[in-house]
C-alpha cells in the first residue's frame, strides 16, 4: 500500500490533484477517515485535477451529492457524502444510484454497504489524522 505523508490543506489537495490524472469516467473513489481528516480537502484536489473549478468544492453532507463542472460545462466529478443518510438503501434508491453518477468520476465520503454493492471502489483512499495535525493518505 502506498502513502504519502501532508502537512497542510493544501498539500492534502495537492495528493488529490495528482491522483485525478489516473482516473476514467467510470472510476470510484472511496475516501475514508474521521471527520476532520480531510477527505473533502482531497475532493477538492481531485476536482482541481479533473479541471473544475476546486474553490467550488465543498462537503456535500446535506446536499448529499455535489457535481463539479469544467469551464466548458461537462460534469468531471460527482462527489457524495453519506453521513447522514438514515435508511441507506431508501436514500440511495431516491439518487438513483447508480445510473445517477454515471458518466463521470465519483469520489465517496463515508462509504457504507449499500453503497459498496451499488458502486463498488476503483480505490480505497484512506486518510489519518496524525500527531501534529499531518495526514497519512493510504491508497492500494
Amino acid at each position: 500500500m502506498a502513502q504519502e505523508i501532508t502537512r497542510s490543506e493544501k498539500e492534502t489537495e495537492d495528493a488529490g490533484e495528482l491522483l485525478a490524472r489516473g482516473l476514467r469516467p467510470e472510476s470510484v473513489v472511496y475516501l475514508t477517515g474521521l471527520l476532520g481528516a480531510g477527505k473533502t480537502a482531497f475532493a477538492r484536489g481531485l476536482a482541481r485535477g479533473l479541471g473544475a473549478s476546486a474553490r467550488e468544492v465543498a462537503s456535500p453532507t446535506f446536499a448529499i451529492l455535489n457535481e463539479y463542472a469544467s469551464e466548458s460545462g461537462s460534469i468531471v466529478l460527482r462527489h457524495l457524502d453519506l453521513y447522514r443518510l438514515k435508511d441507506e438503501l431508501k436514500d440511495l434508491e431516491i439518487l438513483g444510484l447508480p445510473d445517477a453518477v454515471a458518466g463521470a468520476p465519483v469520489a465517496v465520503e463515508w462509504p457504507n454497504a449499500t453503497i459498496r454493492r451499488l458502486l463498488p471502489p476503483t480505490a480505497e483512499i484512506q486518510i489519518e489524522i496524525l500527531p501534529g495535525g499531518e495526514r497519512r493518505i493510504r491508497w492500494p
